[in-house]
């Protein structure tokens, strides 16, 4: 990770910033969904296993296309999602990859993406230790949240 590329901000503040008063859409259900949901205009959450106000994964052909601000979890990387769901944003929408698969790359940014925001371990140690006593993610010491953006 070049360092050099990134900020020191998570995904969480860089849809609030871009998505105030917007509308929204997150494919995956994180934690922070209910600030988000206070400060958009609009708020789509799109998720394979749904809770809540969450729309189905299968939602996305209808709910992308309107969203001025998409944040795709890095999963889509790993369940070969990702080029489908990019696909499906307007060119002139704010897309973000996030999470801790989110790839901390330049190379995602050549795929339509205006940012990636993910996490890196500086202190392996302590997040082993975290992880193996069953800390949420808040919880983990020993990581770095960065956002390299285009």
């Amino acid at each position: 990770v070049d360092e050099e590329a990134c900020v020191e901000v998570n995904a969480e503040e860089v849809i609030i910033e871009k998505g105030a008063g917007k509308k929204v859409a997150i494919v995956g259900h994180f934690p922070f969904i209910p600030r988000v949901r206070r400060e958009a205009g609009t708020l789509w959450v799109l998720e394979q296993r749904p809770r809540g106000d969450d729309l189905p994964a299968e939602a996305a052909p209808e709910v992308i296309p309107q969203a001025d601000v998409v944040a795709i979890t890095g999963t889509a990387l790993i369940n070969h999602t990702f080029e489908e769901l990019v696909a499906l944003c307007r060119p002139d929408a704010y897309v973000l990859v996030l999470g801790g698969s989110a790839p901390l790359s330049p190379v995602i940014l050549d795929y339509g993406v205006e940012a990636t925001a993910g996490t890196r371990v500086i202190d392996i140690p302590a997040v082993l230790r975290a992880v193996s006593q069953g800390a949420t993610f808040r919880q983990i010491p020993g990581k770095r949240l960065l956002t390299m953006r285009r």
